[in-house]
């Protein structure tokens, strides 16, 4: 693969996850929010530091980071049950332990959601739900030949 075709595919990774968290992640959240299981309201426009971006554009830039690295690991999979399966999982678990674990104690929050169930049971349903979203606008790209 050329260097300007790896350069085409991380960018189109990044905006694929950030797309995905404005359409798949916020998306469910609206609707968990929407039957009262989640307390979060979706595009939160709170400013986060330390530049003062709305808490939703930076959470779409953070998945677009994290499509960069879903493209790393799936550089040459086929698009196949098992990548639709294994594209829940990464968005259900990685970003999620990330956010739990490292992410929650430096922001001075309680580790896991503070161990509360709905709030524990949200984040892996709506970054799932950005993991299959980033893996099928992926794939789209690379249907449509965006990817060279």
């Amino acid at each position: 693969m050329s260097q300007k075709a790896k350069f085409s595919r991380f960018i189109l990774a990044f905006v694929a996850g950030f797309i995905a968290v404005l359409v798949f992640h916020q998306g469910l959240l609206a609707l968990l929010h929407a039957i009262n299981f989640a307390p979060r309201a979706p595009y939160q426009t709170t400013p986060t530091p330390p530049f003062g971006i709305p808490q939703f554009i930076s959470a779409a830039f953070w998945g677009g980071i994290w499509g960069l690295v879903w493209a790393t690991l799936t550089l040459r999979w086929q698009v196949n049950r098992n990548y639709w399966i294994a594209a829940l999982l990464f968005g259900a678990v990685a970003p999620t332990l990330v956010a739990w674990f490292v992410v929650a104690p430096l922001k001075g929050l309680p580790i896991a959601g503070g161990w509360q169930a709905p709030g524990m049971i949200t984040a892996l349903l709506v970054n799932g739900a950005w993991g299959l979203g980033t893996a099928l606008l992926f794939s789209w790209f690379a249907r449509r030949q965006v990817l060279p």
